[in-house]
C-alpha cells in the first residue's frame, strides 16, 4: 500500500476536495430546506438533461440507490417544493419523466455559481493538453468509484 509520494499527495488532495464539496452541498441543502439526497437528485436530473436523456422515476432511483417508495417520496417532496415536475416523455408519451424546474436551476446557480465560476477560471489557466490530463484523471477516478468494491 503506497503511503508517500506525489501520487498519494494528489489522492489525499482529491479526498479533501471531495469532503469540501460535500460540505458545500450540505450547506446548500440546509439553507434551501432540502435533504442532501434532494440535491443529489437535482444534480442527476440536470446531468441527464445536459446529456439529452429523459429521466424516469425508476432510473432516478437506480442512480441514487433508492427503492421505489423512497424515490416516489423524494420526487413528491421536490415537486411540492417546485423544484421538479413530472411530464410525458418526448419520445414515448406513455412514459412519465422527471424534469428540473428552472427555478431550481436558478436557486442552485445562486449558491454554486461563484464556486463554478472560480473552477472555470482555474481551468482556463491550463492548456488543452493539461485540461485533457485533468479530465482523464477525474473520469478515471469517477469510474473507479462507480465500480465499487
Amino acid at each position: 500500500m503506497p503511503t508517500q509520494g506525489p501520487e498519494m499527495e494528489i489522492v489525499h488532495l482529491l479526498r479533501a476536495v471531495t469532503v469540501e464539496l460535500g460540505l458545500h452541498s450540505t450547506r446548500f441543502a440546509n439553507r434551501s430546506g432540502m435533504h442532501p439526497t434532494d440535491v443529489r437528485a437535482l444534480i442527476a436530473l440536470m446531468d441527464a438533461a445536459r446529456a439529452g436523456e429523459e429521466m424516469t422515476a425508476g432510473r432516478l432511483g437506480t442512480v441514487l440507490g433508492l427503492n421505489s417508495a423512497g424515490t416516489t417520496s423524494l420526487i413528491d417532496r421536490l415537486e411540492r417544493a417546485g423544484h421538479v415536475r413530472r411530464v410525458r416523455g418526448r419520445r414515448d408519451r406513455r412514459k412519465v419523466v422527471v424534469e428540473v424546474d428552472e427555478r431550481a436551476v436558478e436557486l442552485g446557480w445562486s449558491f454554486f455559481g461563484p464556486l463554478i465560476e472560480r473552477a472555470v477560471e482555474l481551468l482556463r489557466g491550463y492548456d488543452e493538453r493539461e485540461q485533457a490530463a485533468i479530465r482523464g484523471f477525474l473520469e478515471g477516478v469517477r469510474k473507479a468509484a462507480a465500480e465499487g468494491d
